[in-house]
């Protein structure tokens, strides 16, 4: 009677445990962003692979900000489905910008930035895609750096009465890693390397022995004499010859007595 203890606490430690989530295994997706800032202070934060889709009227500004590491080549694609052509009554212009955590705008070079939609068009298609962005960069220099970035949409021409009119705006973000190995680095150095210090003096300054006697002793210190440059001698030359002036002006110009 006493083996089936032993063999029942046996049988419950080989029963199969459950198995634990591994903590490298990928994140799954991140749910879908419904909603955009107006303004860079209010930016909604997306992550690549996320969807973004946003209902807004003509005429609002769109922000959303996205971190970007180095080596990474950031690409925007965005779709808005524009208003009902019978209630639109021209054509609209588009744009999409990008803006680095100092809102220096940076440079498109891929997809369509600034198209313009007719009245007939039912969709317009924006895109931007960034330079490379580098681990370091020179003081002057605008390239792409590590950090936060913003997203700007916002329609720049469309007549008075098609604005506040629905649209709806679908946005994707994908950051591929380029040539990781043609312009990156660390900085082995500060970028303005401080110059050679000077040393502090410690002693006490020369001083002039004026009179001396038994008793005691009387100094007078150097650094109170002025410094006689130029400006102290034109100003003193300056002085004298109008004091002379004044007295052979006075002397002409006073009356004699009989």
């Amino acid at each position: 009677m006493r083996a089936l203890p032993a063999l029942a606490a046996l049988g419950f430690i080989m029963l199969p445990t459950p198995a634990f989530a591994d903590p490298s295994e990928d994140p799954k997706p991140a749910a879908g962003i419904h909603t955009a800032g107006t303004s860079f202070l209010t930016a909604v934060t997306i992550a690549a692979g996320q969807p973004v889709n946003v209902a807004a009227v003509t005429g609002d500004y769109l922000y959303w900000s996205f971190p970007a590491e180095a080596g990474q080549r950031p690409e925007l694609a965005v779709s808005v489905d524009l208003p009902k052509s019978g209630d639109r009554t021209g054509a609209q212009s588009w744009t999409v910008e990008v803006f680095d955590g100092l809102r220096r705008r940076q440079a498109c070079v891929g997809g369509e930035q600034s198209p313009v939609a007719a009245v007939s068009d039912t969709e317009l298609t924006l895109g931007c895609r960034l330079r490379q962005v580098r681990s370091w960069a020179e003081p002057w220099d605008g390239d792409p750096l590590p950090g936060t970035y913003y997203v700007r949409l916002s329609s720049t021409d469309l007549p008075e009465k098609d604005l506040g009119l629905p649209i709806d705006v679908k946005l994707s973000l994908t950051a591929p890693t380029g040539d990781t190995g043609a312009d990156q680095g660390e900085l082995a150095a500060p970028l303005v390397p401080d110059n050679q210090p000077g040393e502090v003096l410690t002693a006490t300054p020369a001083v002039e022995q004026v009179e001396e006697s038994e008793d005691s002793q009387f100094y007078i210190s150097a650094d109170w004499l002025p410094d006689f440059s130029s400006r102290w001698v034109w100003t003193v030359t300056g002085g004298v010859i109008a004091a002379i002036t004044g007295l052979i002006g006075f002397s002409w110009t006073r009356r004699r007595r009989a």
